[in-house]
């Protein structure tokens, strides 16, 4: 694999970093909502920053794909496998933007204030309402379950090239040799 194939080393570490954090925010929101102990507050504090945080992350990655060109699929792989991977990348870049989003306009129309750190609060997106925090606290469950299945199938997905095929696509984005 030459150094074509690769992924901008940019983009190789903010993908790597955001998938740990990706990862830690899907375990600490579901550790969030299974707890009504004290850790929930816990859970809580680093639930809302670390969302806010891969928000701007996510608009960043988007911005440096958009103007740097991603490494070619194999050839030889089928229309619809390329066809899967390209809409699960674009719905986890959607799924990045949409949850924190999803979150702080809940937590607006609960109004709950959406705290970061040592008392600095975001501003209110959306009006306060009952029937909207309601509506919006089940569509960021159901979307964080798509995010936990999307996030899956791309880990999956990626093993398979890794592992089985062997065709450069894992290596692309860890800089490492197809050998």
């Amino acid at each position: 694999m030459s150094r074509v194939d690769t992924f901008h080393p940019f983009a190789r570490a903010l993908h790597w970093l955001m998938s740990i954090m990706v990862l830690t925010m899907l375990f600490v929101g579901a550790g969030m909502v299974t707890s009504v102990e004290a850790k929930h507050a816990w859970l809580l504090s680093i639930h809302r920053p670390l969302g806010i945080t891969i928000f701007i992350l996510a608009l960043i990655r988007l911005g440096f794909r958009l103007t740097h060109k991603a490494p070619p699929l194999p050839a030889d792989m089928p229309e619809w496998q390329k066809l899967a991977a390209h809409g699960s990348h674009w719905m986890l870049y959607g799924l990045m933007i949409l949850m924190p989003l999803i979150g702080w306009g809940m937590l607006s129309a609960g109004n709950f204030p959406v705290t970061l750190w040592s008392g600095f609060q975001l501003p209110p997106i959306l009006p306060a309402g009952p029937a909207l925090y309601a509506w919006l606290r089940e569509a960021h469950r159901y979307l964080a379950w798509l995010f936990f299945l999307t996030f899956l199938a791309h880990m999956g997905a990626a093993l398979m090239h890794g592992l089985i095929r062997r065709d450069g696509v894992l290596q692309s984005m860890t800089g490492g040799s197809n050998d």
